[in-house]
C-alpha cells in the first residue's frame, strides 16, 4: 500500500489510474444517506445515526471535562476510537484521550488538554474545563447539524473563552464525514502559549496504531488488536516523519479485522497558520495543532496567540472515515478537501446572544 500511494503521489504516468478511480468515487461520494440527530437532554448527549445506525454521539457531561464525540464508528460498524474506559486488550495510557475532542494545553496558564478524572483533586486548580451549557440547534436530513455553546472555565467557573461550534455529519455506505467549525471568543484577555498539545485530537483503536505505547498495559500476544496503522501527509511524509511536519491534510490508514479503514483529517485554508502542524503519534494519538509552532520547529519560530476581550478566532476541520477494500488515495482526499472548502453550512457560528 505504501508503494502504491507513493507512485500515485510522485509518478505522473500513474495519475491517469488515480483519475479513473476518482471518476467512480465522485458519484459514490455524492450518494448520501439520511442523518438522524437525536438530542437527549437528560443524558447530556446528542446521538448521530446514519441509515439508522449509530455513527457517534456528542457527549457533554461535566465529568468528561470537555465535550467529546464518542464512540465513533465506520460505516460498516467498526469502532475506530479507543474505548472509554479502554476495552480489554487496549492501552490505558493518557486517560484524557477520549473519542474526538477540541481543546488546548495552555490557556492563561490552565491546561485544558490533559484534564481528566485521573487528576488528583489537589491539582485540579491547574486545569481547565469546557462546559457545554446549550445545544442551540439540531437538524436531521442529508446532512445532520448540531450547534452548541460551551464555556472554557477555570475551577471557579470563571469563563476565559466562549465556544460556539457547528458540527455537520454526513455519510454513505462506505464513508462518514464530520465537519467542524468552532469560534472561540475571549471573555477576558487570553494568552494561548505556544505548546504541542492541541488542538483537534482523536485517539484511535489499537489496530490503527503503528506500534504500542511504551507504557501500554496490554498483553504482547493479544492478536485481536494487532497494530498495523501508518500515516501519510499531503506533503508526502510517512509514519513517524509526519509528526511536527506541516500539511493540508493527514491520513491514518490500516486494517481493522479484514477491512481497510482510512481516517483523514483535513485542514482549512482559512485557519490560522495554514497548513497546520501535525501532532500525530504512532501510539494512536492523531491530532492537528496550528498553535504549537515553537515545539514543532525546535524553537526556530513561534506563535503565541493573544486575544483581547471580545476578539474571536475560528477553526474549521473535516474528518473523513472510510472503509472498504481500498485505502483512500491522495487525490480522493484532495477532492474531499475541495468540497469542504465550498461547504456553505460551515459559516462562522453566531456568538451567543
Amino acid at each position: 500500500m505504501k508503494q502504491i500511494i507513493n507512485i500515485l503521489l510522485y509518478v505522473k504516468p500513474f495519475f491517469c489510474i488515480a483519475a479513473g478511480v476518482l471518476s467512480g468515487y465522485a458519484g459514490w461520494a455524492q450518494t448520501m444517506d439520511r442523518v438522524q440527530v437525536i438530542k437527549n437532554d437528560t443524558a447530556h448527549k446528542v446521538d448521530i445515526l446514519i441509515n439508522n445506525q449509530l455513527f457517534t454521539s456528542l457527549c457533554y457531561q461535566d465529568s468528561l471535562e470537555k465535550p467529546v464525540l464518542y464512540p465513533v464508528y465506520a460505516a460498516n460498524g467498526t469502532l475506530v476510537t479507543r474505548g472509554y474506559p479502554p476495552l480489554p486488550g487496549e492501552p490505558v495510557d493518557h486517560p484524557h484521550h477520549t473519542g474526538i475532542w477540541f481543546n488546548y494545553e495552555s490557556v492563561n496558564g490552565l491546561d485544558f488538554w490533559n484534564n481528566s478524572t485521573a487528576i488528583p483533586e489537589e491539582k485540579k486548580s491547574r486545569y481547565g474545563w469546557i462546559k457545554t451549557d446549550k445545544i442551540k440547534q439540531v437538524r436531521s436530513g442529508k446532512e445532520g447539524i448540531v450547534d452548541y455553546h460551551s464555556n472554557w472555565t477555570n475551577q471557579g467557573n470563571q469563563v476565559l473563552l466562549e465556544e460556539n461550534t457547528r458540527l455537520v455529519f454526513s455519510g454513505n455506505n462506505h464513508q462518514r464525514i464530520i465537519d467542524r467549525v468552532t469560534t472561540l471568543t475571549a471573555n477576558t484577555a487570553v494568552f494561548m502559549k505556544d505548546v504541542k498539545d492541541g488542538l483537534l485530537g482523536m485517539r484511535v483503536t489499537r489496530a490503527l496504531q503503528m506500534y504500542p505505547h511504551p507504557k501500554s498495559k496490554v498483553a504482547a500476544n493479544d492478536t485481536a488488536f494487532t497494530e498495523n496503522g501508518n500515516y501519510l501527509s499531503a506533503a508526502g511524509k510517512q509514519g513517524d516523519a509526519v509528526w511536527s511536519s506541516r500539511a493540508a491534510w493527514c491520513l491514518l490508514y490500516g486494517k481493522v479485522g479484514a477491512d481497510s479503514v482510512s481516517i483523514a483529517i483535513i485542514d482549512h485554508s482559512k485557519n490560522i497558520n495554514y497548513p497546520a502542524f501535525w501532532h500525530a503519534r504512532g501510539y494512536g494519538l492523531f491530532a492537528v495543532n496550528p498553535l504549537g509552532e515553537a515545539v514543532f520547529t525546535n524553537g526556530r519560530s513561534a506563535l503565541n496567540l493573544r486575544l483581547q476581550k471580545g476578539e474571536s478566532l475560528t477553526f474549521r476541520y473535516r474528518i473523513v472515515i472510510a472503509n472498504g477494500n481500498q485505502t483512500l488515495l491522495p487525490e480522493q482526499i484532495n477532492q474531499l478537501a475541495g468540497a469542504f472548502e465550498a461547504n456553505a453550512l460551515l459559516q462562522q457560528p453566531e456568538a451567543k446572544k
